[in-house]
């Protein structure tokens, strides 16, 4: 008996480290449900400042890299494979979840406790691109204990990570504070934050907006955020990076590391589909055209997120 033939499925992956035209598309054998996992057809990815570094040439710690290696940590789609002992979840079924390393492609498998069903009412992009950064800043306000009455300073606040970390501080109690470029005050005012200009001269304008001082403070950025905001915050544990991790014992702040769970995902889905939460799309691209969605992520002020479609 001949064995039948898999058909093929297209990635986006890279075989030597290097900028977003390292990015090409190939044909890969797809992956089979294994026990405990789901075979997903992906509708579609998130674009992460994470793809981009792994594409780059970092390896995450507790990763190995297998060229070519397909990138993309977040995906939405149709289980079309289930895999023995799987119990709940169905071939047809409508999900989003994370998969390290495997995303930008036509299928994955995955954990069956890293997803979570998709509302009907969510459009597939937003569901794509929601696990990472909605979990990254959940993630973060437990972790600076934000809460009724606070005033919360975010960094890069009308990005992937800072879109919903300034809603979610408002769902809190919180003031929330927001450094963007001018053309993102609206946006940012839309979600019930107060925008502020970075750059020079920004402790100064954040003092003048809360005059009872900044509680606390979400670093998105680096460098000079992540100064400014030990100028602004009096406990440096109530203080959190997401990027400058080489100053952390330095300063005595804390570095922020998304902490993921189907529950924490399912509270967060939960927010969209009551119409308590928004995630913006900036823009989204064929699976073909992946490097150019990683190009725009790395030249930086894209508003809320990005991702691929394949």
């Amino acid at each position: 008996m001949h064995k039948i033939q898999a058909i093929p499925m297209r990635a986006a992956a890279f075989d030597t480290p290097g900028g977003p035209e390292a990015l090409q598309l190939i044909d890969l054998e797809p992956p089979e449900a294994g026990p405990g996992e789901l075979r997903v057809r992906v509708a579609a990815a998130g674009v992460q400042a994470y793809d981009c570094a792994v594409r780059g040439g970092w390896t995450p710690p507790g990763q190995t890299i297998r060229h070519p290696q397909i990138v993309g940590n977040d995906f939405s789609g149709t289980v079309d494979q289930v895999g023995e002992g799987v119990a709940g979840l169905s071939v047809g079924d409508e999900v989003l979840g994370w998969a390290l390393l495997s995303c930008y492609a036509e299928q994955l498998a995955v954990p069956a406790e890293q997803v979570v069903r998709k509302p009907e009412s969510m459009p597939w992009e937003v569901a794509g691109a929601l696990s990472a950064s909605a979990q990254t800043a959940h993630t973060a306000l437990e972790e600076l204990a934000v809460g009724e009455g606070d005033t919360l300073l975010v960094h890069a606040a009308a990005g992937g990570v800072g879109t919903i970390a300034v809603q979610l501080a408002r769902l809190r109690g919180a003031i929330a504070i927001g450094t963007a470029s001018a053309r993102n005050h609206d946006y940012l005012r839309s979600l019930g934050a107060t925008p502020v200009e970075y750059g020079d001269g920004l402790v100064e304008r954040v003092r003048a907006l809360a005059p009872d001082g900044v509680d606390a403070a979400l670093d998105g950025i680096g460098g000079p955020a992540l100064d400014a905001s030990v100028v602004l915050v009096s406990d440096r544990q109530r203080i959190g990076t997401l990027v400058d991790f080489a100053r952390v014992d330095e300063l005595g702040v804390r570095a922020i590391f998304s902490q993921r769970s189907a529950a924490r995902l399912a509270e967060i889905v939960d927010l969209h589909a009551t119409g308590r939460l928004h995630v913006e799309i900036s823009n989204s691209y064929p699976l073909a055209d992946s490097a150019d969605a990683q190009r725009e992520l790395e030249a930086g002020h894209v508003r809320g997120k990005v991702v691929v479609i394949p």
